[in-house]
């Protein structure tokens, strides 16, 4: 009912303001919160009253504000386009529910090459409700619940610990906006998109928000998703967003990029959560009943990669949804055949060669046809259920621009994944990541390398070897076109990788093909077979072989060294093929190479194969190896990294930085580059660091071999010994033995 008061007056209660409006007929009384206005009940009926609340009025001001500046804006309601409003529409709203999702402002910036980017705006009315950040300094968004919640009108608790939780997207302003932000990147239109939130909470006598607070952030598939905050973007400063001033902003926002610190911290939070939901996915394989004869080893880990690859985005293919398997109960027309549809056309799309496409083919198909796997119960295949595990926990992760050894990621934390012949004696392990940059460095890897590994696994290497030379091509390379072309031409023709083990080979091609290559140059047979020619100059070559291959694995390195002309190699291999059993191929590569430096790496690097002790060896390939040439030597066996084997537990246990690991790993690069190090953890002076040289015989090539140990008795040693004699003393008076 429509009410017309004569009077309006205020009195203060507590907390709330009571408003009282009088009219001719009946007093009617509503208490005023601190955002909006709720009605109580008046003599006469219910009267509904709108007063707008701060947030309200926050809103409005911005508003104002664009459209002073000519600015063409949209509300709730309003559509931008039908990409936009396809992706507000579907995904789940700010509550958790399905789809309906209304930012307060939302534009649309373009510039004058026609570059269009969303901007979706969220407001607020409440102190300190602008944003919420973690520890980390990140922007929170759904969290999970730590424990469950009150008993609700059902008789059970509102949510459960675990429960997704959404109170802090719904709560604070720039959270909520970073929301509808990712929406909008989900629906794959568009690949970068501007986040506002704006907060107020006191009024002047004319409505006018006094203490206005905004924060922008760009975020966008070229950063990984991680917001970064637009400094220009102010509470009272929004004349980016004119036309004339759009080509300025798309220039500021085109700078904005991850640092080095931000994504190795990114990198490392994705490869702990994608454990996580590998080990996950692993469980659910493992407790299917039907799985557990219906599948070996090896066709769980081709079921799990042919999942990956059809849920994968890629230009020309529409990644496969869940909604796409109907759970058909026929042999040619099922679920299966479906996945394997979408993966061959995939793997065009990577314009994979017909022989490999062939080949992974027949390693797929004889899974994915398992009627266990695509007959439908209830009309949901067993395949639905896991490619929808596959896509919302593991596809998620993936996409994105980290450079991620997802696959030695199954090769380190599942090893029961993957029956290999001979493995105890083959070795077939990961070799962790920070240890293949780390060699790739050594090997002085840049934009222009040709970078090879004869015994490649699931093309750890690589991985590492093509981050550093697309990160040398971006620093040194100012043109986006010729960029482009040089990161194009490093993926497709400047590496290449051999595997001889089929199983581990379709890790290596999924690994390669998520960095976007297409796995061009990573080929599967025997590396002993294969020999380099003029469309591969290789002058980096990383390798960490098979140790129970002829001379501990050195066999390859010689092969490989006897077809390069120039450049470096960096072979991690097993301690004893230092000390005479590499003979006697240690003793031919000193004829055409030198050994520039000896490395003595930490035991358990391998974790699973804890026993086995490793050093790093690296070569100047083409020079020959003098009796007076000296070689550096170092003991890195204390990393900095504090080392278990639990396989239960997650990288971050089994893997903690204790003392200073990245800047050690630093200290022994700079020392092994001839550079000034920062830090001071091995020297000469400390005896972590021998310059010596070595033998033409190829048999003295370790740290320990070369250590003087010094056993003239010191100050230090005479203290110590009397400490421990007195000690032994007083035990013993104190016994009654003396």
């Amino acid at each position: 009912m429509d009410v017309l008061y004569s009077s309006i007056y205020v009195d203060k209660n507590n907390d709330n303001s009571l408003l009282i409006l009088k009219n001719d007929d009946k007093n009617c009384i509503i208490y005023v919160g601190s955002n909006d206005v709720l009605l109580l009940k008046c003599q006469k009926g219910d009267i509904h009253i709108h007063m707008a609340s701060i947030e309200e009025k926050v809103e409005e001001q911005y508003k104002g504000m664009l459209d002073a500046l000519g600015v063409r804006h949209y509300g709730k309601t309003e559509k931008i386009n039908f990409a936009i409003s396809n992706a507000l529409k579907n995904a789940d709203s700010k509550s958790g529910g399905s789809g309906n999702n209304f930012p307060d402002i939302q534009l649309m910036l373009e510039n004058s090459n026609a570059r269009r980017i969303p901007v979706m705006i969220e407001a607020k009315g409440s102190k300190n409700r602008l944003e919420k950040l973690d520890k980390s300094g990140q922007i929170v968004g759904v969290t999970e619940w730590a424990s469950d919640g009150k008993i609700g009108k059902d008789g059970g608790p509102i949510h459960l610990k675990g429960d997704a939780n959404y109170s802090t997207i719904q709560s604070y302003a720039v959270n909520g906006a970073v929301h509808y932000g990712e929406a909008i990147l989900n629906e794959g239109t568009y690949n970068e998109v501007i986040v506002i939130g704006i907060n107020g909470t006191t009024l002047d006598a004319n409505g006018t928000v006094l203490d206005a607070e905004c924060k922008a952030y760009y975020i966008s598939e070229k950063n990984s998703r991680v917001p970064k905050l637009i400094d220009k973007i102010t509470a009272a400063d929004w004349s980016l967003f004119t036309s004339s001033n759009t080509d300025v902003l798309f220039e500021m926002l085109d700078k904005l990029n991850l640092t080095d610190a931000e994504i190795e911290a990114l990198t490392r939070k994705t490869e702990a959560t994608l454990e996580e939901k590998i080990k996950a996915m692993h469980q659910s394989l493992y407790d299917d009943i039907q799985l557990k004869t219906a599948l070996s080893t090896n066709e769980k880990l081709y079921l799990f990669c042919g999942l990956i690859m059809a849920g994968l985005k890629t230009n020309g293919v529409r990644p496969l949804e869940a909604a796409d398997l109907r759970g058909n109960d026929n042999e040619r027309n099922n679920d299966g055949t479906m996945i394997l549809q979408n993966i061959e056309s995939f793997l065009y799309a990577k314009r994979c060669s017909q022989e490999k496409v062939d080949m992974i083919k027949g390693l797929l198909e004889s899974v994915f046809m398992k009627s266990v796997l695509w007959k439908p119960k209830n009309g949901i295949s067993l395949l639905h259920t896991l490619f929808e595990q596959v896509k919302k926990d593991i596809v998620s992760c993936l996409e994105s621009n980290l450079h991620l050894d997802f696959t030695g990621k199954i090769l380190n934390s599942l090893n029961d994944w993957v029956s290999i012949e001979n493995d105890a004696a083959n070795d077939v392990v990961l070799t962790p990541r920070y240890v293949t940059q780390l060699m790739a460095k050594m090997a002085r890897t840049d934009m222009d390398s040709f970078v090879w590994d004869k015994a490649m696994g699931s093309a750890g290497f690589l991985v590492s070897a093509m981050d550093i030379m697309i990160k040398d091509a971006k620093e040194k390379i100012t043109d986006k076109s010729t960029l482009e072309a040089k990161i194009k031409h490093i993926k497709e023709n400047q590496l290449l990788g051999i595997e001889i083990l089929g199983n581990i080979y379709i890790l290596a091609v999924l690994n390669m093909i998520l960095m976007g290559d297409g796995s061009s140059n990573i080929l599967n047979g025997d590396s002993h077979d294969y020999f380099l020619d003029n469309t591969f100059p290789a002058n980096v070559f990383l390798l960490n072989p098979p140790y129970s291959a002829p001379g501990k694995g050195f066999n390859f390195v010689e092969e490989a060294l006897s077809q390069m002309t120039t450049g470096y190699a960096c072979i991690l291999i097993q301690d004893s093929a230092g000390n005479g059993q590499g003979l006697p191929y240690t003793k031919r590569i000193l004829e055409h190479n030198t050994l520039e430096a000896s490395i003595k790496m930490p035991a358990g690097l391998f974790g699973n194969k804890a026993s086995v002790s490793v050093y790093i060896f690296l070569f100047k390939v083409n020079r020959p190896h003098e009796e007076d040439d000296i070689v550096t030597f170092i003991d890195f066996s204390e990393d900095g990294y504090s080392r278990q084997n639990r396989k239960k537990s997650t990288q971050d246990v089994n893997l903690r930085n204790t003392d200073h690991a990245e800047e050690r790993y630093d200290e022994v690069l700079a020392h092994v580059l001839g550079k000034k190090p920062k830090t001071q953890y091995y020297t000469e002076s400390n005896g972590k660091i021998i310059k010596d040289c070595i033998t033409l015989n190829g048999d003295d090539w370790l740290f320990t071999q070369h250590q003087t140990i010094d056993t003239t008795p010191t100050e230090e040693d005479f203290k110590k010994t009397v400490a421990n004699y007195l000690s032994w003393k007083v035990s013993q008076l104190m016994k009654g033995a003396v």
